[in-house]
């Protein structure tokens, strides 16, 4: 990412919206090269508010109106358009005059805990595979409204329209009232056979059909910026287009891979979750994908992600809150030097262990699974990083495993993209688990993805596998071959 971009002809504005914090990014597009730079930043924290957790989704547009703002003032009329993206599964109702219902849950609320058992005494889990083909967590979009339809039936009467988040972001933005491919997805509420919602399934849970919007594909003309907010920001009646708005597609869109189209290389999408799969053409709901508890979510050109959500650096974020907690103020790059120094041997735990999804001290929940398995306790800042490390490079090598099996052949090479691909120990300790050669980098494939599939909505781009050059001319890159 550069400091301070040039005036250019034409410039992207990305909206990336993450678990922690939300930018506003642009994109300056010279018809070769895409540089991208952050214009404003804004922490994203959610709210506790009655034993719930919320998300405070009108603070957050109102930061990103602020970003606006800055854009105009940048960049004025070479704007061209904005889109958005953000995580998956979470999503905001809506009255059918618009008003929302209640504000959006944050799908760490523990109000779907024991919701697998309660859906799949009414739909069993096989048949919610064979109609969506997602990975069974608890806090897929299907199990919180069934929690809604559980706690809060009234306001689920009341709703005409679901929209996940970034749906709700471009609904502020621009009017539209559909759901974008990528992320809808990631709700368990959608068929990837037949490329509609789950119709059958839902009507089975009894979950209102009204609510459930059409569907479009990624690169679509949503409509002009909405005139109040042309007003409010400074910017021109600019066109809102659909990213592939799920972080993650926009991520894979921007793999820096020459190989679109073929399936020997893998990709690791790493934050706070690590998102670890192969694109494919279509869906896969085979028995051992079933297994295996990997997912299909869409992408890009009607592809499908086929990968396995993971616990990722979620685990060192909330050890550095607890050390915080306790007078212990180091950053990112002081943690992972301590990790590196740490003494062996390192206990390796499981990073998708329920006692880790949400636990008041981080450190302690870790220490207290590997005092269970008999493995060495992690005592100091330094060592608890390094099981967290080492437990995420382990989990990367077994889920590598699995996607060879399901595809049916090596994979050689796996892209690791987003904000852990700055560790360079995770990533030689993910090198020497997996066993295969991984390159790192671009550090901002997500907000890239975002705006290159902007700038081919407006005809600057003609394919994915052009787009995927452009990222290749336009950042640098690192490899890590495996030591042992």
């Amino acid at each position: 990412m550069v400091e301070s971009l040039p005036l250019s002809e034409q410039v992207y504005l990305g909206i990336d919206l993450g678990a922690e914090s939300g930018r506003v990014m642009a994109g300056a597009w010279n018809g070769q090269a895409m540089q991208v730079e952050e214009l404003h930043r804004f922490p994203n924290v959610p709210v506790n508010v009655a034993d719930t957790l919320r998300w405070d989704v009108l603070r957050l547009w109102g930061e990103i109106q602020n970003g606006l703002a800055v854009a105009a003032k940048r960049f004025g009329d070479a704007i061209v358009s904005v889109g958005v993206d953000t995580w998956g599964v979470d999503f905001v109702l809506l009255t059918k005059n618009g008003e929302m219902l209640g504000q959006p849950y944050h799908y760490r609320d523990a109000r779907v805990a024991g919701m697998f058992e309660e859906a799949f005494g009414r739909v069993p889990r096989e048949e919610i595979f064979g109609q969506t083909g997602v990975q069974f967590m608890e806090i897929n979009t299907l199990y919180q409204l069934l929690a809604w339809q559980r706690s809060h039936p009234e306001l689920l009467a009341a709703a005409d329209g679901l929209l996940m988040m970034p749906d709700f972001f471009h609904w502020c933005l621009c009017g539209s009232r559909v759901a974008e491919f990528t992320d809808t997805t990631t709700s368990q509420c959608f068929n990837p056979i037949k490329r509609v919602w789950a119709w059958d399934m839902l009507r089975r849970f009894g979950l209102p059909e009204r609510i459930f919007p059409e569907v479009v594909p990624p690169g679509t003309e949503l409509g002009r910026l909405r005139e109040s907010v042309s007003r409010r920001t400074g910017l021109g009646r600019i066109k809102v287009v659909a990213p592939p708005t799920h972080d993650t597609a926009s991520a894979v869109a921007a793999i820096p891979t020459a190989n679109t189209g073929q399936s020997d290389w893998a990709y690791i999408s790493s934050g706070t979750w690590s998102l670890m799969g192969i694109e494919a053409a279509n869906a896969v709901l085979s028995e051992r994908v079933l297994q295996l508890n990997f997912t299909n979510e869409g992408g890009i050109d009607g592809t499908f992600r086929l990968l396995k959500n993971i616990t990722g650096l979620w685990l060192v974020h909330q050890c550095k809150r607890a050390f915080e907690a306790r007078g212990q103020n180091l950053d990112y790059a002081e943690l992972t030097r301590l990790a590196e120094a740490a003494a062996g041997p390192h206990a390796i735990i499981n990073p998708d262990d329920p006692r880790l999804a949400n636990p008041p001290d981080m450190p302690a929940a870790m220490q207290a699974i590997c005092r269970e398995s008999n493995q060495p306790v992690p005592q100091s800042e330094g060592a608890l990083v390094r099981c967290a490390l080492e437990s995420m490079a382990a989990k990367y090598g077994a889920v590598l495993a699995g996607l060879e099996e399901v595809a049916g052949h090596r994979i050689e090479v796996i892209h690791v993209v987003g904000g852990g691909s700055r560790n360079p120990l995770l990533n030689q300790l993910a090198a020497n688990r997996c066993g295969r050669r991984m390159v790192a980098g671009p550090v901002e494939t997500t907000v890239l993805g975002n705006v290159l599939s902007q700038a081919r909505a407006a005809g600057e781009l003609k394919s994915l596998a052009q787009m995927r050059q452009v990222v290749r001319a336009s950042t640098e890159l690192r490899v890590f071959e495996p030591r042992h």
